[in-house]
């Protein structure tokens, strides 16, 4: 499994336009990429305005890939995420997933 990160930054004005477009934009569309396996985005509040961290799970790289297109290490953005922030990476991350764990029942 691979895991791609990606980060973006909002003003103090719009801490919840990126959850916005994220919730009803992005992944309504990652749910029918082959491929992909969960999304989490996670926010925090800096003097700035909000930092988010997108982390993605993915079967593969070739499925990331498919996503991404040949330059897979560039940033997907949507105009609708544009608009929604004051700035954002260019390029994501990958990792090779070597283990996950969670709280016994």
């Amino acid at each position: 499994m691979i895991v791609r990160t990606w980060r973006g930054h909002a003003p103090q004005s719009k801490p919840e336009d990126y959850p916005a477009h994220f919730n009803g934009a992005v992944l309504p569309e990652l749910r029918n990429v082959p491929g992909f396996v969960n999304a989490m985005l996670l926010r925090r509040e800096t003097a700035e305005g909000y930092d988010f961290l997108v982390v993605t799970t993915w079967e593969s790289l070739e499925a990331i890939k498919s996503f991404a297109g040949a330059a897979y290490d560039r940033a997907v953005v949507e105009p609708g995420a544009v608009a929604a922030l004051a700035g954002f990476d260019d390029t994501v991350d990958h990792y090779e997933l070597l283990g996950a764990f969670a709280k016994a029942p």
